[in-house]
């Protein structure tokens, strides 16, 4: 890896100044690239597409400090749009593809955006959306889509070939200053309509800095880009960090292929949101359950000495001889193997956050050598404000301060986060934004925390979101709920219910994928998610992962009854948001007949 080696003094202060240190830097490196290599761009073309790009931006008459929004798969083509509007001096912000027609038309409004760039699968709802937002005097002047020009829009390519007069484009991103808008982030809004997070480039450059743990990154780093590019550290990882660094960034438009992506690309640096870690340990488990019973015992004792090594370094406790040339014999035999066949054999940067993953599977990766970091932060602190940084990842919880960040627990235990990274405040909503940001520059996260005495934070819960029973105990429903999924790789979402109530009940839902993989192997007759949440065998399976779970949990957190729902919910449905967290209140309203039914029998 060639790492950078700038003082910091002296690196760019926007990511526009960074993007063209790259382009000059390493001109015929590739860039961008898709799953299998068909498309394949080099810096010096990205720099001569963006160039093309922000000149037909100017041609339409997108100025300095206008917004434009992007709605796009994983594909070259938002790199591309993203930067290039950069480099015209405005601000380019993704909302999520599975936004309806009225959260368009809210986002519209909210930021004023002046144009949209969209594939043609999505050009329907976005003309939908522009038309009403012209209704309420919200007027998108352009929708650009990047793979063809249905009716009522331009093509990229056209804008591409396009002339602006008078439009100096190297003028226009030097103006670019570091204080400016780099993008507005819309979270994904558990209650109510989303915030639009305004972060500038010093926001994201300053959390950056976390990068100098893991000795800087360069053009022989390789990242994968998977997750929504409307989530903040979609952005951070597989867009702008490349941007900063100069890596390599293959695109995956279907979340079902990044297992064929990590085996080709073998990336560097990997984010991976708890759920994903969950499914690929899950999925290891059912390869494993169909080896011989001599390989079977092979994997499994490799496994526990790997597992017995992150938790002496999660506990700061040295190995003895003995154990450590165990391990070293167990990752020759089996754990080399398995991280190569991952794909993760060249990972250096592991990253998981946005909620929080069970202990359980952080430890099971550790054990496969895998230097997998918990971090935390939110949208309004650029995306981190901890990690647990490759010197000791303590499992549990979510690390030490990144660098420049200042973390602290309020009076109730609410963590407090100050610095550089955080938001310039919420777009268009200065009350929200100052009970957010008190006057000493501390962003109040909601999350209650504590701080051990190495100074490694841990996330209790959402502060709303506490369970507090008919006897008036206190509980975390996320750490009840993480048991379960930590202890029944068959269930994807676990939704407890216990506020106000005598004892906790849970809605659970099959994980698909990994339920008709356990169907298959066992010859169950069902094949959907409906068949099988009645399937006598994967509800056997699902009681011992309740036991299981209940085990690890105090009495007045144990789950007493549960009803496994036949059904399937996807992210950014009406009881998850785009990013997978819990839509609590639309769940309690919705299933209130069923929740009853589980405290009246």
């Amino acid at each position: 890896m060639v790492s950078s080696t700038v003082p910091a003094e002296l690196r760019p202060d926007t990511l526009c100044a960074a993007f063209q240190s790259n382009v000059a830097k390493y001109p015929d490196a590739v860039a961008l690239r898709t799953l299998g290599g068909a498309v394949s761009i080099t810096w010096r073309e990205y720099g001569q597409r963006v160039r093309s790009i922000a000149t037909g931006l100017a041609a339409l008459g997108i100025q300095p400090g206008d917004t434009v929004a992007l709605m796009l798969t994983n594909r070259p083509e938002f790199h591309l749009c993203d930067t290039a509007v950069l480099h015209a001096g405005a601000t380019p912000f993704s909302v999520y593809n599975t936004n309806p027609v009225d959260l368009l038309t809210y986002q519209f409004g909210n930021s004023g955006n002046k144009a949209v760039i969209c594939e043609r699968q999505f050009a329907p709802k976005i003309l939908e959306a522009v038309a009403k937002a012209a209704e309420q005097g919200i007027h998108v002047q352009h929708v650009i889509c990047v793979d063809e020009a249905p009716d009522g829009t331009i093509a990229l390519a056209d804008v591409e070939q396009a002339q602006a007069d008078g439009f100096d484009f190297d003028a226009t991103w030097r103006k670019v200053r570091p204080e400016d808008l780099l993008t507005i982030v819309y979270t994904s809004g558990t209650t109510g309509p989303p915030k639009g997070v305004e972060l500038t480039h010093t926001n994201f450059i300053e959390n950056a800095r976390v990068l100098e743990q893991f000795g800087g990154g360069g053009p022989d780093d390789r990242v994968i880009s998977y997750l929504p590019d409307a989530h903040a550290a979609n952005r951070w990882f597989a867009h702008y960090l490349t941007m900063l660094e100069g890596c390599q960034i293959t695109t995956v438009p279907d979340f079902k292929q990044v297992a064929a992506a990590l085996a080709e690309v073998h990336p560097s640096v990997f984010l991976g949101v708890p759920r994903v870690w969950v499914k690929v340990k899950g999925a290891l488990e059912e390869r494993f359950a169909n080896e011989s019973p001599i390989k079977r015992r092979l994997i499994h004792w490799a496994i526990g000495v790997g597992r017995k090594r992150a938790r002496a370094a999660s506990d700061a406790r040295p190995l003895g001889a003995i154990d450590r040339f165990q391990h070293r014999l167990a990752d020759r035999l089996v754990l080399a193997t398995i991280r190569q066949g991952l794909g993760l054999d060249k990972v250096r940067v592991a990253v998981t956050g946005s909620i929080a993953i069970p202990p359980e599977v952080h430890e099971f990766f550790l054990g496969l050598g895998l230097p997998l970091c918990e971090g935390y932060g939110m949208s309004e602190c650029t995306a981190g404000a901890t990690l647990n940084g490759p010197d000791r990842v303590k499992i549990g919880t979510v690390g030490t301060p990144l660098p420049g960040a200042e973390v602290k627990l309020g009076d109730d235990g609410e963590v407090l986060i100050r610095g550089k990274m955080v938001m310039r405040g919420y777009r268009g909503d200065p009350e929200k934004t100052a009970e957010t940001i008190d006057a000493d520059g501390w962003l109040h996260t909601g999350d209650i925390g504590t701080i051990d005495s190495d100074g490694y934070l841990s996330i209790i819960d959402r502060k709303k979101e506490l369970i507090i029973n008919a006897t008036g105990k206190n509980m975390s429903p996320a750490n009840i709920e993480n048991t379960v999924t930590d202890n029944c790789s068959l269930i994807s979402t676990v939704v407890v219910i216990g506020e106000q109530r005598p004892f906790n009940t849970a809605l659970l839902l099959l994980d698909p994928d990994l339920a008709a993989a356990y169907a298959q192997r066992h010859n169950l007759p069902g094949t959907t998610v409906a068949e099988l949440a009645k399937d006598p065998e994967i509800l056997r399976v699902v009681e011992q992962g309740i036991a299981a779970a209940n085990s690890k949990l105090s009495r007045v957190e144990q789950i007493r009854k549960y009803i496994v729902l036949p059904e399937v919910w996807e992210n950014g449905s009406d009881y998850l948001t785009a990013t997978g967290k819990l839509k609590r209140k639309p769940i309690s309203s919705s299933y209130t007949d069923t929740i009853e039914a589980l405290y009246s029998t």
